[in-house]
């Protein structure tokens, strides 16, 4: 009998793993790369993407554990397996929400140090007690330091509303890190992990060898899942998932490429599978959104709101490397928090120094569009997935008077506090929309004449939507006529209907719309 595969949900101990059986995708050929270049470097990644596990494998490493390590790449370096001083510190064991928090994390920290190093503490202060760990680690073993940091922007980005809090944790965060520059000379290496590089936070500043490998192309497989790394070890989940859904090989590696796929982290970087919804896909043997719903993307939401942003124009930015790299707090770019969260993603390098952005696969956009359509249209939950079925019926069908009733009914629901006398937030309430509807949709289709607001197409249909604001019904369809906006599809053997509609600011929804085909 087939021995059964255990995937390591929720598992981060790179020890646990390898001493209980657990399945491990081999990332220890990075541990070279490292070793070749800089001592100091920065990894950014979103959240669940096995930053953690990482930083566990490389403890083990360099606690010279190489028993852990048999059958791996890393057992075949050559490397002396010598025990070198580790500290590991992880960021994510508390919420920074209070004050004192991060402090008591620090100190908590620094005494397990001091007791592990038999080191006597000499003053309160944080920094200079790292100082003095660094340092005292280093002369009683003789060998360089290796400091591993998860999540080290963690307190900061669960403080970005709060701009009295997040400047006192840069500051501290700021002192406490300065160390890894002053103390260089005992560093063996030194490796953190975030979701951002966080602009003006003195690690980046002052520390000027620290190299950021989150764009480079040799590291972009450094978390997640390749292709590859799917078929060679996961042949026994892929088997019981197609068995389960009575699919084939082919058709099974389609679906989890649709769903879970789609991830690419530097300009020639290879595809990555999000590795926290493969595992639970495998475990429990079924497709799910996973991901998607270990998260709330409540700061995301925020930074739409505060900056009302173009919905449609951040779902598909084109920007530099640069602009994604780092975040600040000042001016905060929503398509880099997009991004470093990862709910974009690189879609095509084809340009000069342009990156288009993209949302990466289907878990992600059923998860995020699910969580942003009741902002912008009050439709929750199973109310949300009902009214999403009847609009896909309407539209496949036809049915314009329908799905322009039920257009009406789901804007007049909308929140006072959502800015619907803004004609951007009328489209991005559509586009969301209809993009969970799966129809294909844009919202301000470039014409040589003119933009229409709304471009639908489905199997036997494409319409053709112009939404006027504080106007007529018959102005709006009086534009798509004059301005030929239906004559690029003239060809087109689909059934053409054009739809003027109003939007009242005085009753926040479509008071009126004529149809013509």
């Amino acid at each position: 009998m087939e021995k059964m595969v255990r995937y390591p949900v929720g598992q981060q101990s790179f020890e646990m793993l390898r001493s209980e059986g657990y399945l491990y995708v081999d990332k220890t050929r990075f541990i070279e790369l490292l070793l070749n270049g800089s001592r100091f470097n920065f990894l950014g990644r979103p959240r669940r993407f096995g930053k953690s596990l990482f930083l566990s494998m490389l403890k083990c490493f360099f606690q010279g554990k190489r028993e852990l390590f048999k059958g791996l790449y890393a057992d075949s370096m050559d490397w002396n397996w010598q025990p070198h001083p580790v500290l590991h510190l992880d960021l994510n064991i508390e919420t920074y929400k209070s004050e004192g928090n991060l402090e008591e994390v620090l100190s908590h920290q620094l005494r397990i140090w001091e007791d592990e190093f038999g080191l006597e503490k000499h003053t309160d202060n944080l920094s200079l007690r790292f100082n003095d760990v660094i340092r005292g680690a280093y002369q009683r073993t003789g060998r360089g330091v290796v400091i591993l940091v998860d999540e080290y922007d963690k307190p900061l980005v669960n403080n970005l509303h709060d701009n009295s809090s997040f400047e006192s944790y840069r500051e501290q965060l700021g002192s406490f890190y300065s160390n890894l520059k002053s103390c260089a000379e005992y560093i063996k290496l030194v490796f953190l992990t975030g979701v951002s590089r966080f602009a003006k936070l003195s690690v980046f500043s002052g520390l000027n060898n620290l190299r950021d490998i989150s764009f480079d192309n040799q590291f972009s497989d450094i978390c997640g899942i390749t292709g590859q790394e799917l078929l060679d070890n996961f042949g026994q989940g892929i088997s019981r998932l197609s068995e389960f859904y009575g699919t084939d090989k082919d058709e099974t590696c389609n679906t989890l490429k649709r769903y879970y796929d789609g991830y690419r982290f530097s300009t020639r970087g290879k595809e990555i599978y999000n590795p926290f919804s493969i595992l639970i896909a495998m475990q429990r043997e079924e497709y799910g959104n996973y991901w998607i719903q270990s998260g709330n993307p409540t700061l995301l939401l925020e930074q739409l709101k505060k900056y009302d942003v173009n919905l449609e124009d951040v779902l598909n930015a084109e920007c530099t490397a640069q602009e994604l790299s780092g975040l600040d707090l000042s001016a905060p770019s929503p398509v880099a928090l997009l991004y470093q969260t990862g709910y974009l993603t690189i879609k095509d390098t084809s340009g000069i120094s342009m990156l288009k952005l993209g949302i990466p696969n289907q878990e992600v956009k059923e998860g995020f569009l699910s969580f942003l359509l009741p902002y912008y249209a009050n439709l929750h939950g199973e109310q949300s997935q009902f009214c999403v079925s009847k609009f896909v019926r309407e539209f496949r069908n036809g049915d314009v008077e329908d799905f322009m009733k039920r257009l009406q009914a789901m804007f007049a629901s909308v929140p006072y506090d959502m800015a619907m006398e803004k004609e951007q937030n009328i489209h991005s309430a559509l586009l969301i929309l209809m993009m969970l509807v799966g129809l294909e949709v844009e919202t301000e289709y470039r014409t040589a004449n003119g933009r229409i607001d709304l471009f639908v197409k489905t199997e036997s249909y494409y319409y053709i939507i112009e939404l006027k604001l504080k106007g007529t019904a018959e102005e709006a369809l009086e534009q798509i006529e004059r301005k030929n906006y239906a004559l690029p599809f003239s060809l087109d053997s689909r059934k053409q209907i054009l739809i003027g509609a109003n939007f009242s600011t005085a009753t926040r929804t479509i008071d009126n719309w004529i149809t013509k085909s």
